[in-house]
């Protein structure tokens, strides 16, 4: 073989050597770029697992962020936020409620897409309306899940029926069944109370998901706080009210009813045995989180952070407080509040 073939022979095993390798390389990367770090694509989406622990979490910004929203998350503000900010003294959070109006979801997500919130606490997920606002508006929302909630169904201790299903409760609170007794209970009438709709994302979760959009019956009582109508149970043998389960299952004075599909498949919002409430004071009824998980209780939600998509500060610390309340710390003190952990 002449020295000319020899060198072209060379030269075209080198270029396919460095071909292969440099493939090689490209691929290894490529596939293997998730594992030492957040994907770009993660990144842009500001929702990043950085640690177990609060400080471990990366991107906290420092400032006074007004935040806001849902009363359910209140026992979240009370133990994990105040959690957070020994942790993180310089993201310092404060509680913000609207001057002329009930705190909610909804009045949260409004004062949001205001300009008089950094981001949001929600117990329904952004509406297509609201997320049309906020595009005219030049930015959008983005619903961050972080941990789940149920809804329980609380009555008086004295009622006897061993449940409701999802059908029953609709037909009590449109004003189908107005007693008792059509139920397979005692001859009372059925009071039902509930908070009003622009004022709570609850009620906007049951109507959407339990009433199938339908209006509420003339029979309902409206009445502006969770306590006060808890209240209104302990002294009326007949009355009904609907809340998140952290605010019915572990209360002394109130019984909370299983809920089903069917008639056969009623399940309790509580881990079983029931605690009778002569014995409340020294050992309360605990969520029964493995339903909740599992879907297999019927009336389930996520709680979201709502988080400004601008660009700006705002939005930093929005993903910030998600995050936060995703590390397993995090996840932990939302188990600690009665609410069950999401991851």
């Amino acid at each position: 073989m002449s020295q000319k073939n020899e060198t072209t022979i060379l030269v075209l095993a080198l270029l396919i050597t460095a071909g292969l390798v440099g493939g090689g390389i490209w691929w290894f990367t490529h596939q293997f770029s998730g594992l030492t770090g957040v994907s770009t694509n993660r990144s842009q989406q500001g929702v990043e697992f950085t640690g177990e622990t609060f400080a471990q979490v990366k991107g906290v910004p420092s400032g006074l962020f007004n935040y806001g929203g849902s009363t359910t998350w209140a026992p979240i503000r009370q133990e994990v936020d105040s959690a957070i900010q020994t942790v993180w003294p310089q993201f310092r959070l404060r509680y913000t409620q609207p001057t002329n109006k009930a705190p909610g979801s909804a009045t949260g997500i409004e004062m949001l897409l205001n300009n008089q919130l950094a981001f949001a606490q929600s117990s329904r997920s952004i509406t297509a309306e609201e997320q049309q606002q906020a595009k005219q508006l030049g930015f959008t929302l983005k619903e961050i899940p972080v941990a789940i909630d149920g809804i329980a169904i609380a009555v008086n201790p004295n009622l006897n029926i061993p449940g409701l299903t999802i059908a029953q409760l609709k037909d009590i609170y449109i004003g189908k069944v107005t007693n008792w007794r059509q139920l397979g209970g005692a001859n009372i009438p059925i009071v039902p109370y509930s908070r009003r709709l622009q004022d709570s994302g609850t009620v906007e979760f049951f109507v959407q998901n339990i009433l199938g959009g339908e209006n509420f019956g003339a029979n309902i009582k409206f009445i502006p706080t969770t306590t006060e109508a808890l209240q209104q149970i302990v002294n009326n043998p007949g009355a009904i009210y609907y809340a998140s389960a952290p605010e019915v299952v572990n209360q002394c004075t109130v019984k909370p009813l299983p809920v089903g599909r069917t008639p056969g498949q009623l399940i309790p919002p509580y881990k079983s045995p029931f605690v009778p409430l002569s014995q409340c004071l020294s050992q309360h009824n605990q969520i029964n989180i493995s339903a909740f998980q599992s879907g297999e209780y019927p009336i389930t939600r996520n709680l979201f952070a709502i988080v400004k998509n601008n660009g700006q500060i705002e939005q930093q610390a929005g993903n910030a407080y998600a995050n936060l309340l995703l590390t397993n710390q995090g996840q932990e003190l939302i188990s600690k509040t009665g609410f069950v952990r999401i991851r």
